[in-house]
């Protein structure tokens, strides 16, 4: 059986036209407003989950860290929903760009794993995708905090 003949791969001017055919027209304006709007939104709850933080009571000081660790909470609860990643494909830069995205980027990878069980899998691909130093870091943080809370405000 001679196989000169037969040609496995398109040559580059083929490839070239099934790309052209194949990729959908860029929208950017849309994908433009689409980003602003949302990443907007965003940023108007954080500043109105600042603004409850005074509300309640947090000082200067602490008002930050309250505001990030509520964005974040959010993020990581609506990524876990499955309902950030629709957020995502609908806004693009606009829901990444916010700390929120933060928590998406970290939390998406191990929720791919959920069906291995929360320890085996969400668990264990938390450490292993989202990066060591960068959950540890954050783990230590929470850890930290809480220590100094006990140790400022209950002793």
């Amino acid at each position: 059986m001679k196989t000169d003949n037969i040609r496995f791969f398109p040559s580059e001017k083929e490839y070239k036209k099934i790309v052209e055919e194949k990729t959908p027209n860029s929208k950017k304006v849309q994908g433009f407003l689409r980003a602003f709007w949302v990443g907007g939104v965003i940023c108007v709850i954080g500043y109105f989950v600042g603004v409850l933080g005074e509300w309640i009571g947090f000082s200067e000081k602490n008002l930050p860290m309250f505001n990030a660790s509520v964005l974040v909470y959010f993020g990581t609860l609506l990524t876990g929903l499955g309902i950030y990643d629709r957020i995502g494909k609908y806004a693009g830069a606009g829901s990444i760009v916010p700390i929120t995205g933060f928590a998406n980027s970290v939390c998406a990878p191990a929720m791919e794993f959920r069906r291995e069980g929360v320890v085996t899998g969400i668990g264990a691909k938390l450490f292993t995708i989202a990066g060591p130093v960068l959950t540890f870091g954050i783990s230590a943080s929470v850890i930290y905090g809480f220590i100094y809370w006990l140790k400022e405000y209950v002793f």
